[in-house]
C-alpha cells in the first residue's frame, strides 16, 4: 500500500494504492482545524483498521501546518525566535523593502516583524559581496552576543551574516560558539538555507524557517510516534512548496520548504495525468471547501517560481506584495481565492449580495451538514438541484435541503424582486467570477492564452463549476479526473523526491567564467545526490536539473531557465523575456545571477488503468431512465435532467447534457449545450 493523505479545509483526504491488485482505496474525514494531524490519525486509524495486516510502503502527507502557525491559528502558537546578524544590521528585518500592501492608506501598517528588536542581536564582523573579510569574525563580540541572546529565552536562532552567501565561514562559526554554550537551541544559517544576494529577503527566509523548525518538528515528530503506535513501520513524506516529496527528517529541519504544501499535491497530479493523456498544457483548477486554487502546466511541467510571501494577503487572487514575510524557496505557481463550497453569502452595508471571504470551514460547515445557518455556496448548489439534496459521500453523510432552502432564502428579504433559485444562481455567479479571476491570473496574466489549454478540475466542487469557468475563458474542453475529490491526495502518489539547490553567481554574458558555472552545479549535484540517498533513492534514479536566474544588467528581479549551455541559456532568457513581458533586448547584455539545481528521485508511477483509478467498477449500477431532478440552468431556468452514476458508466460512454454526473466524491454539472464521454482510463472529457 502506498498512502497519500491530503489536509484540506473542510475534509482530510485519504487515497491508498494497492500495488497488488492496482486499486485505489479512499476515505475521507472532517479536518480538525485547530489539530490538523488529529484527523490524519483518525484517517489512517481507520484505513489500517480495514486493511488488516497490509504491508505499506510508505506514506505521503501534505501538511498546512506552516501556513497556519504564520497566520496565527489557535493552538499553534510561534516560539520566542532570536537572531545573530552583523553589527549595524539589526533592523534590517524591519525596514525591509519600500513597498507598501496599500500604496494610498496613510495608515496602513505593516507586517509585524517576527523577530522583536531587543531579539536582534549584532555581532562585529564584515565581509564584502566578493566573500573577502572586511572585518575578521570578533570573539568577544561574539561571546557578548550569545550571553545576550541566552538571557532572551529564545528556542530557536537564525543566524544571518551580511554576504554569507560568498562565505559561510563566519556564520558557520557563530553557529560552533551557538552550539557549544547553548546545545538545546535550533539554529537556522542563512548560508544554509538561501545562500543568495539580497539581504532582506535572505533574513527573512532565515528567521521564517528557524521560527517554525521547534513548531513543525513537534507536529511531525507527534505524528510519526501516532503512526507507529498504529504498527506502521513505512516511511514518511511531506510535500514541499515545490511540488516535491522530502523525508520528515528534512521538512523538519527546513519546515520553510513546505509553507506551501497544501496546494501543490494537485497541480502536480495535473501535470503527471496531463503528461500521461498526451496534455502538455494544462489548466490546473481544484475548488474545494474553503478557497479555489489555479495553476499553470506549461509543457508538461507545472510552472514554479523562486519567492513568495508566507502569510500575506491577496486580492481577487494576487498576492499583495508587501504584505506577508518573504520566504526565497522555489514553489510551484498558484494563484488562489476564497471560494470554497463552504464560502459563506453576505449582505453588505450597501445592500448588494456578496460571497466570501469568509467560508463556514468544516465546523460549523455549510447549513446542509446539519451545524450552521449561514448560507454557502455549496448550499446555493442544493438549492439549484446540482447537489445530492439527499446525501453525499455514497450515501455516509445526510443532507437537510430543507435548512440550505431556509439559509438562502434568508437573504431573499434584501431581494424582493428575485425568486430562490434565481437569489441562489446569483450566489454562484459571484463565486464563478470570483474563480475565474484566478485561472485568468495564471494563464493571460502569465503570458499564456487560455483558450490553447485543457482545464483539469478537481477538488470536491470543481467538477460543479467548470464548464461555467471554461465558457467565460472560451476554453473548449475540461478533463475530471477519476476521483476529483480525492485527486490532491492521489498527486502525493505521482510526486518524485525533491531537493532544490542555489548557489549565487552574478556573471555578465561577455565574461562568462564557465568554470566557475560548472564548479557550482559539480557542488549542488554532489550534495542532491547525497540528500536523495538519505531519504531511500537510489542512484539509479537521481535525475539533476539545472537552472540559471537571469536578468538584464540594471533589473531587479530574475527569470529563471534551463541550462544546456551557457550561451544556449542566454537565448531562452531572451524568448522567455519576451513571452513574459512583450519584449526582449538582445542587444543588452544579460547578467547570470544564480545557478539553481533540482535534485530529483523518481518514485514508482501509479498506474493509469480504470481498476486502479476506481477500484473494482460496477457497471450493473447502470442509472435507471428515470433518474431525474428538476435542475437550475441559468438560461434555460429549472428542467428535468437525468442523474448519473459515474461509477455506473461504462468506457466511451457517451452524456449529452444537461446532466448530473454523481459519485463518492463529487458531482459534475454537465450543462445543456455540453457533452460528456469518459475514456479507458476513467476520465471525464466534456466539451462543447
Amino acid at each position: 500500500m502506498r498512502v497519500g493523505i491530503d489536509v484540506g479545509g473542510t475534509f482530510t483526504d485519504l487515497v491508498a494504492l494497492d500495488e497488488s491488485s492496482g486499486a485505489l482505496l479512499r476515505l475521507k474525514v472532517p479536518t480538525t482545524p485547530r489539530a490538523p494531524e488529529e484527523a490524519v490519525i483518525e484517517a489512517l486509524r481507520s484505513f489500517v483498521r480495514s486493511q488488516g495486516d497490509a504491508p505499506f510502503e510508505l506514506i505521503a502527507h501534505s501538511s498546512t501546518i506552516a501556513t497556519n502557525a504564520l497566520l496565527g491559528q489557535i493552538h499553534l502558537e510561534l516560539p520566542r525566535v532570536a537572531l545573530l546578524t552583523t553589527e549595524g544590521f539589526r533592523d534590517v528585518l524591519e525596514i525591509g523593502r519600500q513597498n507598501r500592501a496599500e500604496v494610498y492608506n496613510l495608515f496602513v501598517q505593516r507586517p509585524r516583524p517576527l523577530v522583536a528588536r531587543e531579539d536582534r542581536i549584532g555581532v562585529r564582523e564584515r565581509l564584502d559581496h566578493r566573500g573577502e573579510v572586511v572585518t575578521p569574525l570578533d570573539r568577544a563580540s561574539l561571546t557578548s552576543a550569545l550571553a545576550q541572546l541566552e538571557r532572551t529565552g529564545a528556542s530557536a536562532v537564525a543566524i544571518s551574516f551580511l554576504h554569507s552567501y560568498a562565505n559561510s565561514a563566519h556564520e558557520r562559526a557563530a553557529a560552533e560558539a551557538l552550539r557549544d554554550r547553548l546545545p538545546h537551541v535550533d539554529i537556522t544559517l542563512s548560508s544554509e538555507i538561501d545562500p543568495e544576494y539580497r539581504e532582506y529577503e535572505r533574513t527573512s527566509t532565515t528567521v521564517v524557517n528557524a521560527l517554525l523548525v521547534p513548531l513543525v518538528r513537534r507536529y511531525l515528530r507527534r505524528l510519526e510516534e501516532e503512526v507507529r503506535k498504529l504498527g506502521v513501520t513505512a516511511p514518511l513524506y511531506v510535500m514541499q512548496s515545490n511540488g516535491g516529496m522530502a523525508a520528515i527528517e528534512v521538512a523538519a529541519g527546513r519546515p520553510a520548504t513546505i509553507i506551501e504544501s497544501g496546494p501543490a499535491s494537485g497541480v502536480i497530479g495535473a501535470a503527471f495525468l496531463g503528461r500521461k493523456l498526451g496534455l502538455i498544457n494544462v489548466l490546473s483548477f481544484d475548488m474545494g471547501g474553503t478557497t479555489a486554487k489555479a495553476g499553470t502546466i506549461f509543457g508538461g511541467e507545472p510552472q514554479v517560481v523562486g519567492e513568495f510571501e508566507a502569510a500575506g494577503r491577496t486580492h481577487s487572487g494576487r498576492a499583495v506584495k508587501g504584505s506577508g514575510y518573504p520566504v526565497r524557496f522555489p514553489f510551484v505557481d498558484l494563484a488562489e481565492v476564497s471560494a470554497g463550497g463552504g464560502t459563506i453569502a453576505w449582505i453588505d452595508a450597501g445592500g448588494a449580495l456578496r460571497v466570501g471571504p469568509l467560508s463556514a470551514g468544516a465546523d460549523p460547515g455549510p447549513a446542509a451538514y446539519g451545524k450552521g445557518d449561514r448560507p454557502t455556496v455549496t448550499d446555493a448548489n442544493i438549492v439549484l438541484g446540482r447537489l445530492n439534496p439527499v446525501a453525499l459521500l455514497g450515501g455516509e453523510m445526510p443532507i437537510d435541503a430543507l435548512r440550505s432552502r431556509r439559509a438562502v432564502a434568508s437573504l431573499l428579504v434584501n431581494f424582493p424582486e428575485l425568486d430562490l433559485d434565481r437569489l441562489a444562481a446569483g450566489i454562484v455567479a459571484l463565486v464563478d467570477n470570483e474563480m475565474a479571476k484566478v485561472l485568468r491570473i495564471v494563464s493571460i496574466e502569465r503570458g499564456y492564452d487560455p483558450r490553447t489549454f485543457t482545464l483539469m478540475a478537481f477538488g470536491g466542487g470543481g467538477p460543479l463549476h467548470a464548464c461555467a469557468l471554461a465558457e467565460e475563458l472560451e476554453i473548449a474542453r475540461v478533463i475530471v479526473p477519476p476521483s476529483p475529490g480525492l485527486f490532491s491526495a492521489w498527486g502525493l502518489l505521482a510526486a518524485d523526491v525533491r531537493a532544490s539547490f542555489v548557489r549565487t553567481l552574478m556573471q555578465l554574458s561577455d565574461r562568462i567564467d564557465t568554470a566557475k558555472i560548472d564548479a557550482a552545479f559539480a557542488e549542488m549535484e554532489e550534495a542532491g545526490a547525497r540528500e536523495l540517498a538519505a531519504q531511500g533513492v537510489a542512484s539509479g534514479e537521481m535525475t539533476f536539473l539545472r537552472e540559471l536566474e537571469m536578468r538584464y544588467l540594471g533589473q531587479g528581479y530574475e527569470l529563471s531557465v534551463s541550462l544546456t549551455t551557457p550561451h544556449r541559456a542566454i537565448e531562452a532568457f531572451h524568448e522567455k523575456h519576451e513571452r513574459t513581458y512583450g519584449y526582449a533586448s538582445r542587444e543588452d547584455v544579460v547578467e547570470i545571477v544564480a545557478a539553481r539545481l533540482v535534485a530529483i528521485g523518481k518514485v514508482v508511477e501509479p498506474p493509469l488503468t480504470s481498476p486502479a483509478i476506481l477500484g473494482v467498477r460496477d457497471t450493473s449500477r447502470r442509472s435507471a431512465p428515470d433518474d431525474r431532478r428538476d435542475v437550475y440552468f441559468t438560461k434555460t431556468g429549472r428542467i428535468p435532467t437525468p442523474i448519473l452514476q459515474r461509477d455506473a458508466l461504462a468506457d466511451g460512454d457517451g452524456i449529452e447534457g444537461p446532466a448530473v454526473i454523481e459519485q463518492y466524491d463529487s458531482a459534475t454539472l454537465v450543462p445543456p449545450g455540453w457533452s460528456a464521454t469518459l475514456d479507458s482510463i476513467g476520465n471525464l472529457v466534456l466539451s462543447t
